[in-house]
């Protein structure tokens, strides 16, 4: 088992963007609502790429991207919701089938704002989407990283334009606190985009668990760095609140 500290010292050069990002979990409709009148009296069905939002306008359309596999979807908002601490939008089942979450009911997403109620989804076109395949919990191989937080003021939710840079300064480690997971991800570019929010909402080393699952690489995001259980119970149920979900990490168990 390889281990490793690192050190990123975040450097984002982008253009100057004035689309609106979010980043949150997101759900999906269960099935008892097919044929119920959405908040803006279009009925809802599943295989329509629709979405509710606490606030958004009707007609508003957005690239919804899935932050564990990067796949994305592009929805119109005609419904208002959901009201789950955390959560942030509430796709139709067709819509979080293409992302890909469904067996699990929600997940990470980065959310922007691409068109309004002028536009069409076809012609807002989507980004080519990412297979994701494999099991989280078929473990090979592991690999840990840890992040010490660094003084910055980029956030996760910037619309980041593909000039990114970041210095890396490495030390072997033997891991050997708890932490609490906040989610897996196989784009490594999103993770550092929500790690780098993350240390800067919570003042907490993020910790990377790299593992091979089914020859794909899957890396979990870790906060904290805690000497016993309760102190890492306490941190949980306090990030629950906006990313359900949660859990301990026990790394000396890992070891073991």
């Amino acid at each position: 088992m390889k281990k490793f500290l690192i050190t990123l010292c975040f450097i984002f050069v982008s253009l100057i963007s004035f689309a609106q990002v979010q980043t949150g979990k997101a759900s999906f409709y269960a099935d008892k609502f097919e044929g119920r009148r959405t908040a803006s009296g279009v009925k809802y069905y599943h295989n329509k790429a629709t979405a509710a939002h606490r606030h958004l306008p009707f007609g508003t359309k957005v690239r919804v991207t899935n932050l564990a596999n990067n796949k994305t979807v592009i929805v119109e908002i005609n419904d208002r919701g959901p009201f789950v601490s955390g959560r942030i939008i509430d796709l139709s089942k067709s819509a979080a089938q293409k992302l890909g979450y469904v067996p699990i009911g929600v997940t990470d997403v980065v959310i922007e704002v691409v068109g309004n109620a002028n536009d069409t989804i076809d012609d807002l076109g989507i980004p080519e989407e990412t297979i994701a395949t494999g099991n989280e919990g078929a473990t090979n191989n592991q690999e840990t990283t840890t992040t010490t937080p660094t003084s910055t003021n980029t956030s996760a939710v910037s619309n980041v334009e593909p000039n990114e840079f970041y210095e890396l300064n490495i030390e072997r480690i033997e891991p050997d606190w708890f932490g609490v997971q906040i989610g897996s991800f196989q784009e490594v570019a999103n993770l550092i985009r929500l790690a780098d929010n993350l240390k800067i909402s919570y003042q907490k080393d993020v910790t990377v668990q790299v593992k091979t699952v089914q020859n794909i690489k899957v890396y979990s995001l870790i906060l904290g760095k805690f000497n016993n259980r309760d102190q890492a119970e306490r941190f949980r149920d306090k990030v629950s609140k906006k990313y359900p979900g949660s859990f301990i990490v026990d790394f000396k168990a890992l070891q073991e």
